[in-house]
């Protein structure tokens, strides 16, 4: 008897483990039709902008050409009325050319003299506040070589490499 109540109890819960089991089976069968609806749907979008980016492409297109050929247009007129134009005004553009070389000119030779200017006072102001070079004072001898004294009173010698040691009191 107890056998027969284990056995039982036995198949009871196993039959409840498949159950389970098939439950889950359902909920990932229906959460993958679900993703693939959704990828569908992202795809179809994608597609759909796809489309309307090409659209507006193709629209800018034709509006680019189509203002190229305004504008094309608009400078053949500009270009016709400039040649009815110059035959009558091409004394007076010769005239004015003339005017304009001399005027060019007359400022040129006005900057050169400036630029002129300015460089003489610039060596005159470089010149003054540069301080007057004054040779160092031989004050004595240092390990057989002369002990110079600089400006400011630090006292070197020259070495073998032809640079300045500095001594210290």
């Amino acid at each position: 008897m107890k056998r027969l109540v284990v056995l039982l109890s036995f198949f009871v819960i196993s039959n409840s483990f498949y159950a389970q089991e098939a439950v889950a089976k359902k909920k990932t069968s229906i959460s993958k039709t679900e993703k693939l609806k959704t990828e569908k749907l992202k795809m179809e979008k994608a597609e759909a902008e796809k489309e309307a980016k090409k659209q507006a492409a193709n629209e800018k297109r034709k509006a680019t050409i189509a203002a190229k050929k305004e504008a094309a247009e608009t400078a053949k007129k500009e270009a016709e009325k400039a040649k009815e134009n110059s035959a009558s005004t091409k004394g007076e553009i010769k005239s004015t050319a003339g005017k304009a070389k001399a005027a060019t000119n007359k400022m040129d030779a006005k900057m050169k003299e400036e630029k002129k200017a300015v460089s003489k006072k610039m060596k005159e102001v470089s010149s003054n506040e540069k301080a007057p070079k004054v040779a160092d004072k031989v004050t004595g001898e240092y390990n057989g070589k002369k002990v110079y004294t600089g400006p400011r009173g630090g006292k070197y010698y020259i070495n073998s490499n032809g640079n300045k040691t500095y001594i210290q009191e």
